[in-house]
């Protein structure tokens, strides 16, 4: 059975995409600022905002899949798998 693209879309992935459009806009105006002969400390501090921005719709993404595949597998969970899941997508940050 092959998966229909539909059966991906959770509920934050317009709010991921929004992020990465965001993102993508603000990198092509660090690719402005490069040609228009910016400072390397602007451009240090634009790239760190769009890693930034990334990195949080991939943390949004992941958590996103966690609450939605993952427990759609495993079904409804007790108070204790609960705080399991909980640890999992609080660690996930680190990733």
């Amino acid at each position: 059975m092959t998966a229909h693209p539909d059966d991906h879309l959770h509920h934050h992935h317009d709010a991921v995409a929004k992020r990465l459009k965001r993102a993508e806009g603000h990198l092509r105006s660090i690719l402005l600022m490069m040609e228009n002969g910016r400072s390397c400390l602007d451009l240090a501090q634009q790239l760190h905002a769009v890693e930034k921005a990334i990195s949080q719709a991939k943390k949004v993404l992941i958590q996103d899949h966690i609450d939605h595949c993952l427990e759609d597998a495993v079904g409804e969970v007790t108070a204790e798998n609960r705080q399991t899941i909980d640890e999992f997508k609080a660690i996930t940050k680190y990733l």
